[in-house]
């Protein structure tokens, strides 16, 4: 071997790869950019860059709908939102949620909150669900309005408060509004609403149209298993098996809604009927929807956002936030 090839250790394709010498290489991801502090000339859309907590460090992107003479005043709902990324890689500054950030925001009209939390290996889970919660913590802390952020104090609206993300993110969607059903947020602060996008959950037995053959080996179980080394059951722990043993019922969910939406040729697609189907057995008060596109796979509205159905699937979460 020579002096310049480095030792391999991990390999998680296609997303990642971790050399002995302890150097991580993302293998997939988009560049960062910067945000649009002054309107966004496609979209009219503002965004801007806040830090959170310095240690650990956590931060946000928020973005701003178009402000006219007749809605300057005016308070949106807020969204706080968690990338996906199979917890290790992606940003809430990469081009990728940027742009469908900005484009979301542009048809719909909320101010999102968009989380930049720690990524395995540096930092293992449960590192991103801490980092969401605080995250959580501090906007609705905002809600006091003696605090150093104008745009959601200004143009926030704190009885409309919404948790959403995709993919790994969706997961994070689940676990924070458990977490929500347990622990109070600041100021009396609630969750109204929770939008879950093709949830990344798994189990160690396959469900529906999953392959028995390799399904301790599928890309869900290997990520789970990079991303959280020292979980206690494996891809049945309760963070991404909701009845895995000792989970807790999902009758505490701390929301008033839910949205889980699926694709038809996604991996994970029978997953988020299952969830569904658990919350609805579970005795769960709130109002629960499913909405399936069909033919689509994994994630393809943040890939391609100005498809039809992608289109359709900004309009379903304008009607579920705007009930």
């Amino acid at each position: 071997m020579t002096s310049d090839t480095k030792e391999v250790a991990i390999e998680l394709l296609p997303l990642i790869r971790v050399y002995k010498d302890g150097a991580v290489e993302r293998l997939e991801g988009t560049p960062i950019v910067p945000p649009s502090p002054d309107q966004d000339p496609e979209t009219g859309v503002s965004s801007k860059d806040v830090t959170i907590s310095e240690n650990p460090s956590i931060s946000a992107r928020l973005y701003l709908p178009k402000l006219t003479t007749h809605n300057q005043n005016q308070k949106f709902p807020i969204l706080v939102y968690f990338h996906g990324g199979g917890f290790c890689i992606e940003s809430a500054f990469s081009s990728l949620y940027h742009c469908y950030l900005g484009n979301l925001v542009s048809q719909i009209n909320v101010v999102v909150v968009s989380v930049e939390y720690r990524l395995a290996p540096e930092h293992p889970l449960p590192a991103a669900y801490e980092d969401c919660w605080a995250a959580l913590q501090w906007v609705a802390s905002q809600s006091a309005g003696n605090d150093k952020e104008p745009w959601l104090i200004n143009n926030g609206d704190f009885e409309r408060i919404f948790i959403g993300g995709d993919s790994a993110g969706g997961n994070i969607v689940h676990n924070i509004a458990m977490r929500a059903g347990v622990e109070s947020l600041p100021c009396g602060v609630k969750v109204l609403g929770a939008y879950l996008v093709h949830p990344y959950f798994w189990s160690s037995k396959p469900i529906g149209s999953e392959s028995k053959e390799v399904h301790e080996k599928s890309l869900p179980s290997l990520v789970w298993n990079f991303a959280y080394p020292s979980v206690t059951g494996g891809v049945d722990n309760p963070m991404i098996n909701p009845e895995g043993p000792g989970a807790p019922s999902l009758a505490g969910l701390g929301c008033d809604r839910l949205l889980v939406c699926v694709a038809g040729k996604d991996l994970i697609r029978d997953r988020g009927v299952w969830y569904v189907d658990m919350v609805r057995k579970s005795g769960w008060k709130g109002e629960i929807e499913l909405f399936e596109v069909e033919g689509e796979d994994h994630v393809f509205h943040i890939f391609n956002i100005e498809t039809e159905n992608a289109k359709a699937m900004a309009k379903r979460l304008a009607s579920f936030i705007f009930k």
